[in-house]
């Protein structure tokens, strides 16, 4: 079980706003001993939303959804998810007594009473219309709540509200998941070498500790950098320790120029 992330928005493709959901959700994951395990851009499009929704959840990955779910011509999100599930969009009455207490809360603070049957009140309540047998994830900074459908998880795309939507859910379902594979990480710069003459080294240290995982980062460098490869080690702690030190001892023998990251 991988887990995913899914940001969608015309806005981001077009480069009008910068995404933020990405690093903090790679973030919020290494402080729980978790790790990204894929990550898909999309636009508004209900049909592109749909289909990627369909395949996503065939494969039981865990997949965390960022925004698409208000109620504006634009937002497809809701509906994308019941028809990739073939189900209706129903209004769900505690999501919708949630929005009612909301409107009547901001209309108390205005200084007069709401009227709930307005239009434009009776639309917001469009925001409470998910996926039927979905349930509510709280949204702690207005009370209008996201939802989930199985294991994914549907949140809006305001940071605000997105990022302690999407920490309950880490913590309320998957604690048990919490640091349940030690990992460790060593690295080191090697300067003017060849990436390609190093190759080699890399898939032995692999083979010969196959609960690791090798990593290269090659610059070009610039007026202050020199052109260096970031190379070093992830996984399990000891394989991670043992392969870091024979990458060392390798690249003494290479009479290669390094310093440890």
């Amino acid at each position: 079980m991988a887990i995913g992330l899914i940001i969608i928005g015309d806005e981001i493709l077009s480069g009008k706003r910068a995404d933020q959901h990405f690093p903090k959700v790679v973030q919020m994951l290494a402080a729980r001993g978790l790790q990204l395990g894929w990550a898909e851009f999309l636009g508004d499009d209900r049909a592109r939303i749909t289909a990627t929704l369909k395949r996503t959840m065939a494969s039981g990955d865990i997949v965390f959804c960022c925004g698409g779910i208000g109620a504006t011509p634009d937002d497809h999100t809701r509906q994308a998810a019941a028809d990739a599930l073939g189900v209706p969009l129903v209004l769900h009455a505690e999501g919708k007594r949630l929005i009612q207490q909301r409107i009547v809360q901001l209309a108390r603070d205005a200084g007069h009473e709401a009227d709930l049957n307005s239009p434009e009140n009776l639309h917001r309540l469009h925001m409470a219309e998910f996926a039927q047998g979905a349930a509510l994830i709280p949204n702690p900074y207005n009370s209008i709540a996201g939802f989930s459908v199985g294991t994914h998880y549907f949140v809006p795309g305001f940071p605000v509200m997105a990022w302690p939507m999407l920490e309950w859910v880490l913590d309320t379902h998957y604690a048990s998941l919490f640091n349940r594979e030690p990992r460790a990480e060593h690295a080191l710069f090697v300067y003017e070498q060849a990436e390609s003459a190093l190759t080699p080294m890399m898939e032995a240290l692999e083979a010969q500790f196959p609960l690791i995982k090798v990593f290269s980062l090659p610059s070009v460098g610039d007026a202050k950098t020199r052109r260096h490869i970031e190379l070093g080690v992830k996984g399990e702690p000891g394989q991670a320790a043992l392969a870091f030190a024979e990458m060392r001892a390798q690249l003494d023998s290479l009479s290669a120029e390094y310093r440890l990251a």
